[in-house]
């Protein structure tokens, strides 16, 4: 069997090894000393050293052992250590004089070394040089290695000279794993520029950044603010992308307390990083309250709404979750992460379309669910264009099947996922969701569950969203497709999208459209731009950005409401109400009765029947589709 030591064990055996020896030299040094340094040494007196040196090395050792000398982490040594060094050095000195005085009492020997003052204060001083010395010379080792490797290291800025970065230079410079040569920082704060930190200078607030860049010259920029407001990182990092820096954040305040902040832990920079809000925050207590001992079903739980509506719920103690989905490579993902996770779940996984009525009914018949997040749907803009047919099928359809199954079999809460699309829709798409808005407030109206929708605008990461679009462009070597140099759009991320949803879910009373405040709407033309420069490139120089121009159906600016939707103030500050359009639903639905046998038919106008229910629809009604 091969035995190693560890890297501990073999420092451990060392300073063990060393303290020995530190011992043994304290003794005979000091009495070489004593004795003017007369050599050699008169026998007698080397008996007599001989006599006490292994009392005094078992107990020394004992000592340094009790004031963990042997399991501090020297690499990060400072006074407390130093203190602990003393105090073990200075009580094996007096366990040494007590011990001779002992001794010289009971034998009535006269050792006129042994008992001279002198002796036990140079062999104090000899000992706790040799300790410290044996001990801070590893660290000194170690800094003259990282030195040596910090001249060919990435050189760094920090931005923040706080308790994070302090933490941040400490993790760096004795990090086997991460090599980083910081050279200056970043500070807002007047009373701290033209100091230094660490030895690393402060030199000058965020509006310097640029400067130092070019005079240091940097090759990456650290943000080491964890508290920092979410509109204060995205102007720094705005300024930040003036450079041609990589830019990394450190983790939250919350791990910074944890005492987790480690040069490990850092991470890139995100793209909802400069979006320049605090992230939406559900009211967890009111989740709980609904949700807790309930069966719950998702349909489309394995979309990217879908699974981490799934997520979140999994872990607000369900009765039983169902997750309906006609893509099985996404419910498998999703079933086994959940399994992983939450192995005690009541996990229930159906493969099945919302379009089958036999197949939805049994469902519901079969499990009673009380509560219903309806997330399935086709929602690619473009592709809904090219097939509108199938739009109608699985968006108005699907939907009015799985709510008349909810009405069926006694559903509490029905919670449908629409769409800013949906508000004065030029696309097939928009349209067909502001249909199931109104299929929502119909039903509301005619049974005991409660239907709400809940509108959104484009959601960061999703499948086929524009950010994962753009960095596989950017992966690829360009050029980045953005369709208009003016488009806008609404973004928020898939967890606050999650957390719109639950809370509505918490806040229904029936019929209500619920709206997120999404703060300023962001230009496409700025995404595409701040995600070259977060990749390391500079924009029409590294990677090229083309205009293709719009698509069918698409417009320059997405709207949450409807001229004729006031807003109302829900319980959460950035969570409102639409007011529900008044409209005829006797016609409403014998609309959607000639439209259902209409699109059966695959009818080549579907565009002009969805203008006759929908007035605010603008799209061109004369194309004829596939």
């Amino acid at each position: 069997m091969r035995f190693s030591l560890s890297r501990s064990k073999k420092r451990k055996i060392i300073f063990f090894v060393s303290d020995i020896f530190a011992v043994s030299f304290s003794m005979f040094v000091s009495a070489f000393t004593c004795e003017n340094f007369k050599f050699p040494l008169d026998q007698t007196l080397v008996n007599e050293i001989f006599y006490y040196l292994p009392i005094n090395i078992i107990f020394t050792v004992l000592l340094f052992s009790l004031f963990k000398l042997y399991r501090s982490v020297w690499l990060f040594a400072s006074i407390p250590e130093l203190f602990s060094a003393a105090s073990a050095c200075f009580l094996s000195t007096v366990f040494m004089i007590l011990i001779a005085v002992f001794t010289n009492a009971v034998t009535k020997s006269d050792i006129s070394v042994i008992l001279n003052a002198a002796y036990f204060v140079i062999y104090f001083f000899i000992l706790l040089s040799i300790t410290v010395s044996s001990r801070f010379g590893y660290r000194i080792f170690r800094k003259i290695q990282q030195h040596r490797k910090n001249n060919t290291a990435p050189r760094v800025m920090i931005i923040g000279a706080g308790a994070a970065a302090n933490i941040l230079l400490k993790e760096l410079s004795s990090s086997n794993r991460i090599s980083k040569r910081v050279v200056c920082i970043i500070d807002d704060s007047p009373e701290k520029i033209g100091k230094s930190l660490s030895g690393i200078p402060i030199v000058g607030n965020r509006d310097k950044i640029p400067e130092m860049k070019e005079k240091y010259k940097i090759d990456e920029i650290i943000v080491a603010i964890p508290s920092l407001p979410k509109n204060e990182l995205k102007s720094i990092l705005d300024i930040c992308n003036q450079t041609t820096c990589s830019i990394k954040i450190i983790p939250g305040i919350y791990q910074l307390v944890n005492g987790e902040v480690v040069a490990g832990k850092m991470r890139n920079v995100e793209i909802e990083d400069l979006l320049g809000r605090a992230p939406v925050k559900p009211d967890i207590e009111k989740i709980i309250g609904y949700i807790k001992d309930k069966t719950v079903m998702v349909t489309g739980g394995g979309g990217s709404i879908g699974s981490e509506l799934c997520r979140q719920i999994a872990s607000h103690s369900p009765k039983r979750l169902i997750i309906v989905d006609i893509y099985e490579n996404n419910a498998y993902d999703i079933q086994q992460e959940l399994r992983r996770k939450h192995p005690n779940l009541d996990l229930v996984v159906l493969i099945a379309s919302v379009r089958n009525t036999n197949r939805i009914n049994r469902i519901f018949e079969t499990y009673r669910p009380n509560i219903v997040y309806h997330a399935a749907a086709h929602k690619h803009v473009p592709l809904m264009e090219i097939s509108p047919n199938e739009a109608v099928k699985n968006n108005v359809f699907g939907t009015l099947k799985t709510v008349q199954a909810a009405d069926k079999y006694g559903t509490e809460r029905f919670v449908m996922i629409s769409t800013d699309k949906a508000v004065n829709p030029t696309n097939v798409m928009g349209a067909t969701k502001r249909i199931c808005e109104m299929i929502i407030q119909t039903y509301n109206n005619r049974s005991k569950t409660e239907f709400v929708a809940v509108r959104f605008g484009n959601v960061l990461g999703s499948n086929g969203s524009v950010i994962p679009l753009f960095k596989k462009q950017i992966a690829e070597g360009g050029p980045v497709l953005v369709t208009h140099p003016e488009i806008i759009r609404y973004f928020m991320t898939i967890p606050e999208a999650v957390s719109l949803v639950l809370s509505a879910g918490a806040y229904a009373k029936g019929g209500e459209i619920f709206v997120l405040d999404m703060g300023k709407p962001v230009k496409i033309l700025d995404l595409a731009t701040n995600l070259i420069k977060l990749s390391g490139f500079t924009p029409n120089v590294d990677i090229n950005i083309e205009f293709t121009g719009l698509r069918p159906g698409e417009k320059l600016y997405e709207e949450l409401l409807m001229d004729e939707e006031g807003l109302k103030k829900t319980e959460s500050e950035l969570i409102y109400i639409g007011k529900p359009i008044p409209m005829d639903e006797e016609v409403f639905l014998k609309q959607l009765d000639y439209l259902y046998k209409a699109s059966l038919a695959e009818p080549r106008n579907v565009r002009a029947l969805i203008s006759q229910i929908v007035p605010t629809y603008t799209g061109d009604t004369e194309i004829k589709n596939i």
